[in-house]
């Protein structure tokens, strides 16, 4: 689930002129930067909330899903499917010059997300046992943890680019995983979960603070972009851990 980060990844380095990055704004310019951001976040996660409700409640969701994980061939199409759209979706955000052209990737990627999510939303609700308290159980753990992560970069003003190199090959360990385990049989256990946690407080860790030292107060819509993909990863190894632990 990590590929979604690979598309994203590094694209807050695209920033060449110091007068126009966050840390060197005048300080109107670099509030405006940063509310624009996390309300786009935001508006991401309601934006993603409902379509889920939409998938799950008025469509074939079942018959949806059935196609997506049929084989184990086809999970990787449809992983295959999601980088590529992501990548695209990123390539968009990150237009210098069409806000249109933002806004477009920002939307093409919630879309994206929603349907890679609908088959573990669809586990976490009719074979848990739990209904949708474990996704709030999730969500709200989800939160917490985003919490943690952003107050520490907000209050220590720390620049954690230097995790870029580590989150890396960190996420292509976990795409590796994700990829091969079903090909060859192995089941996704805990130690994987914990690690894809940890790889997901890393890159909002990143992100966030490349949101306060690095992104060009025009990217609010390709920072946005980044720390949704984030959250959602880190909401992807949560769902899975508190499923997990329901079946033990």
């Amino acid at each position: 689930m990590s590929q979604n980060n690979f598309t994203n990844y590094g694209t807050a380095n695209n920033y060449d002129s110091r007068d126009l990055s966050v840390e060197f704004a005048e300080a109107d310019a670099r509030i405006s930067f940063i509310t624009k951001t996390y309300l786009y976040v935001l508006g991401s996660i309601f934006a993603l909330i409902g379509i889920e409700f939409v998938l799950l409640n008025t469509v074939n969701a079942e018959g949806l899903i059935q196609l997506m994980v049929q084989s184990r061939l086809s999970w990787i199409v449809v992983l295959i499917l999601f980088m590529g759209v992501s990548a695209l979706a990123n390539y968009w955000a990150n237009n210098s010059t069409s806000s249109a052209m933002q806004h477009l990737g920002l939307g093409l990627y919630i879309a994206a997300q929603s349907i890679i999510l609908l088959p573990l939303l669809w586990l976490a609700i009719y074979f848990s046992g739990q209904g949708t308290n474990l996704i709030m159980s999730a969500g709200i753990a989800t939160g917490g943890l985003f919490t943690l992560m952003t107050l520490a970069v907000f209050l220590t003003r720390t620049d954690f680019s230097f995790l870029r190199v580590i989150l890396f090959f960190g996420g292509f360990v976990l795409l590796g995983a994700i990829i091969f385990c079903p090909v060859f049989g192995f089941s996704i256990g805990p130690i994987l979960m914990y690690f894809g946690i940890a790889l997901a407080c890393g890159y909002i860790l990143y992100y966030t603070s490349n949101i306060l030292h690095h992104y060009r107060t025009t990217q609010h819509v390709a920072a946005a972009l980044a720390l949704f993909a984030s959250i959602v990863l880190l909401f992807w190894y949560v769902l899975q851990l508190f499923m997990a632990s329901q079946s033990d």
